[in-house]
């Protein structure tokens, strides 16, 4: 039996139904009536489950679940595949949670995001932080700007590990000059944590900076996410 289905088989704390509770202790009421400062970050989750399984409550399978990762944010970075694990989190309910910390994702980022003017590699890093922290594996953007360096959107090229193959000149211009845009900043991350370049990293870019050069598209940076950290090729002096 794995380490989280013997967490889930152990004994439940509560041994009736919420709905059995007392209603100041529900975690529905109690964000009703006393507001959601007042609910913990399991009744959080409880409320979005709606139900646990057998005599596991929502509160128990909730706590089960951040027994095993410890925080929200760390729950966030999880796979719907990591969430099924768990006894009582069908299909259903993890895409569910998935959604939900992907929609505070894209909240985050689209505030601000909204008419920006880059003006340094601090404003992408505060833009895309929130949207790729949680990522397990590597992507790849490339970020559109118009002649006044406003943001006009971005688009993946490459999802996985990078190489020259998946990120090539060809997919990422072909977007730049659709929109068209007057330069890009292409940016990627590092689940690893570790903001420093690969010489792959550095050999995409530079055929990247080389194609822009011969299209006339400039590619003003590529900034490298890792967690809070981030890496400015422009800043090192690598463009």
């Amino acid at each position: 039996m794995s380490k989280i289905q013997k967490k889930v088989s152990e004994a439940s704390s509560y041994h009736s139904k919420i709905t059995d509770w007392p209603e100041a202790e529900r975690p529905r009421e109690k964000f009703m009536n006393r507001g959601a400062h007042a609910v913990s970050d399991a009744e959080l989750l409880a409320i979005l489950l709606r139900s646990g399984a057998g005599k596991i409550t929502a509160v128990d399978l909730a706590k089960t679940i951040l027994r095993e990762f410890r925080t929200l944010d760390h729950l966030a970075s999880r796979t719907v595949q990591d969430l099924r694990q768990f006894k009582g989190l069908g299909e259903a309910k993890a895409i569910a949670l998935a959604a939900v910390f992907e929609i505070g994702r894209r909240t985050a980022a689209g505030r601000q995001a909204e008419k920006i003017t880059v003006q340094s590699p601090q404003d992408i890093a505060r833009i895309y932080q929130p949207l790729v922290r949680d990522l397990q594996q590597e992507i790849f953007k490339v970020v559109l700007l118009d002649n006044a360096n406003h943001l006009l959107r971005d688009v993946d090229i490459s999802v996985g590990i990078l190489n020259c193959s998946l990120v090539h000149p060809r997919e990422v211009f072909r977007v730049a000059i659709a929109e068209p845009a007057a330069g890009i900043i292409v940016l990627h991350n590092h689940p690893s944590g570790n903001p420093e370049p690969s010489n792959e990293d550095v050999q995409i870019t530079r055929q990247l900076v080389d194609a822009g050069k011969i299209i006339g598209i400039p590619v003003h940076d590529h900034i490298i996410l890792a967690g809070e950290y981030y890496t400015s090729f422009a800043e090192k002096g690598l463009i």
